[in-house]
């Protein structure tokens, strides 16, 4: 096992996620925040996950699988946009449906810090949030996030409004 907690541990991806891998990604209602309009083939995801073994230096990402306690993968957390010379990475994370409010996201995001503070020794992360999620606003607050700033009507909805996104920041001292 990559990191481990009490109820919740992170690994990597295996071949063996494509599936699970293809059920999260093709999921519409979290499309709005992901940046794609069409879902994902099984053969794009593949691919996907023939070079997911690569290094974060090489592919500046990181995706990780959620685990709970019997091993099962219930989401995901990403790394992205990794900068190792301003020492800095994006976060994103997905937990399904059936697992929320089961602490899983809270327990896999301390994980990630700790690795991205320990590990690969970043100075800060950032992760950006719809408005309207609360929950996970709350989520990144409790790790230790700041709000920094409101990018305003930055996501535009399937019924054509607009979401303001919340812009979050964490520095390790």
């Amino acid at each position: 096992m990559f990191l481990k907690g009490d109820h919740t541990s992170l690994r990597a991806l295996e071949p063996t996620d494509l599936d699970f891998l293809y059920t999260l990604e093709n999921d519409t209602a979290t499309w709005h925040v992901g940046n794609t309009l069409v879902p994902y083939s099984r053969f794009v995801l593949e691919q996907y996950l023939e070079n997911a073994a690569l290094d974060i230096y090489t592919v500046k990402q990181l995706r990780l699988v959620i685990c709970n306690h019997q091993q099962e993968a219930i989401g995901a957390i990403d790394l992205f946009d990794f900068d190792p010379l301003h020492r800095r990475a994006g976060i994103g994370i997905v937990v399904s449906a059936p697992y929320h409010g089961q602490g899983h996201a809270s327990e896999a995001l301390h994980l990630l810090l700790n690795y991205c503070q320990h590990t690969l020794q970043l100075h800060q992360v950032y992760c950006s949030i719809t408005a309207i999620n609360h929950t996970s606003i709350k989520l990144f607050k409790s790790a230790g996030f700041e709000e920094v700033g409101i990018r305003r009507e930055w996501l535009r909805k399937s019924d054509g409004g607009w979401d303001d996104v919340v812009e979050m920041q964490r520095l390790f001292v």
